[in-house]
Parts: structure tokens; C-alpha cells; sequence
């Protein structure tokens, strides 16, 4: 994939490095290659309105990424992208992560067919797409209490990620909720939830993306046995 490593995406591993995230040279070739698709489709559906080339690496790819900082992605862990949009976090960590299992869940239909693509394309046979709402899939035998993680990002406020997405995960598993610089509120309004659904907030991380791209918030909950 030497022909994936120019065009977009150029400073990719210099700027996830420089947010402590090591990337192989596979991982982010594949990256490039996916970004590719994202612009092409992007022209005919709406996936984003992030286009720039260090904005997209910096916004969509280190952002993602970010959420391995945690450490809570143990090896060939079972992993829902909840509103994943245009596969953010899910794909970025499918190609830094071979061996995560990753289910990406999004509520509008073209996005989802847009990243059945995506799958076909690498030919992952441990990746699916799904159009559903998370509620809805929690209440389903199938995926309800089958993942060690889930992850959300801008999706919605904390307590209502903790209500659609820790059904999802097994017990002692993770939500990561990905969150902008203020979260005082969304903590404090997310208590009595908490609470009711015996759950517990092991960490709030903050950092800074590189190269002053803005500063971000990890939540990471747990849900309770």
C-alpha cells in the first residue's frame, strides 16, 4: 500500500506521535486509504464537514485515537461504536488495533451502507456495520451486554450515553465517552443515572490534541456487576 502513504493525511504519524500514539506503517496506510473513500463519498452523502487535510488529521484520526490512551482496550477486545457517523472512532481503531472486534452503530441508513464499503473493502470479516438507534440494540439479546467497550463520540450528553450504551457492555466493562474541555455539568447531571444504573466514573482524562487542534475530555464509566 506504498502508493497510500502521499496525497492526504501527510503528517498523520508525526501528529499522533506527538500525541503519545505510535502508529505501524500498515495502520497508517490503511488510514490514508480510508480517508480517501470518506472525501469520495463525501462529495455525494453528508460524512463531514472536515475536509482540510491537518484538520482532518488532527480532528478526526488523533482525536480518535486518542481514546487507546485510556488503556481500556485490552488485545481482540469486543468494541460498539455508538453514532460512529462516518466511522469515527471505529475505523481509525480497527487499523491501529487489528485484533478489536468492532460493531459501528449509526442511525442513518447512508452512512451505514457507506461503511459497509469500507468493510468490504479491507475485507474484514470481524467488523459490521448496523442501522439502529443504541436503545434499540440494547434491548436486543444479540448485542445487549456483548461488549467489553463502547465508545461515543459528540453523540450525545453523558447521561444519556450512560443510559444507551452501558447496557451494551458486559459487567466491569467500559463506556470511553469522548467530550469536549467542559464537562463539570455533564458529570454532575449524569450522577442519579449513575447511581440507578450501579455505575461508577473511573477516570475523566484531559488533554490537548497537537498543534493547538483544541482540547478534548475522556470519560471513562464502568458499569457496575
Amino acid at each position: 500500500m506504498a502508493g497510500d502513504r502521499t496525497g492526504v493525511l501527510l503528517e498523520l504519524e508525526q501528529c499522533c506521535r506527538e500525541a503519545g500514539i505510535e502508529l505501524t506503517q500498515d495502520a497508517a496506510d490503511g488510514m490514508r486509504a480510508f480517508w480517501r473513500m470518506v472525501l469520495a463519498a463525501n462529495e455525494r452523502i453528508n460524512l463531514t464537514r472536515i475536509t482540510g487535510d491537518e484538520e482532518a488529521t488532527l480532528k478526526h484520526f488523533v482525536d480518535s485515537l486518542t481514546v487507546l490512551l485510556t488503556g481500556r482496550f485490552a488485545p481482540g477486545a469486543r468494541v460498539v461504536d455508538v453514532g460512529t457517523g462516518a466511522g469515527f472512532p471505529g475505523i481509525p481503531l480497527k487499523l491501529a488495533r487489528p485484533e478489536l472486534q468492532v460493531l459501528l452503530v449509526d442511525a442513518t441508513l447512508k452512512r451505514v451502507r457507506f461503511l459497509e464499503t469500507v468493510i468490504g473493502h479491507f475485507g474484514w470479516g470481524d467488523v459490521r456495520a448496523v442501522h439502529a438507534r443504541a436503545e434499540d440494540l440494547a434491548r436486543d439479546r444479540e448485542t445487549a451486554g456483548q461488549f467489553d467497550v463502547a465508545v461515543a463520540r459528540a453523540v450525545a450528553s453523558l447521561d444519556k450515553l450512560v443510559v444507551w450504551c452501558l447496557p451494551l457492555v458486559r459487567p466491569q466493562g467500559h463506556l470511553v465517552a469522548m467530550k469536549g474541555p467542559d464537562v463539570e455539568g455533564e458529570l454532575a447531571a449524569a450522577e442519579k443515572v449513575l447511581r440507578r444504573m450501579r455505575a461508577q466514573i473511573l477516570e475523566v482524562r484531559r488533554l490537548e490534541l497537537p498543534r493547538g487542534a483544541g482540547r478534548r475530555t475522556l470519560v471513562v464509566v464502568e458499569r457496575g456487576g
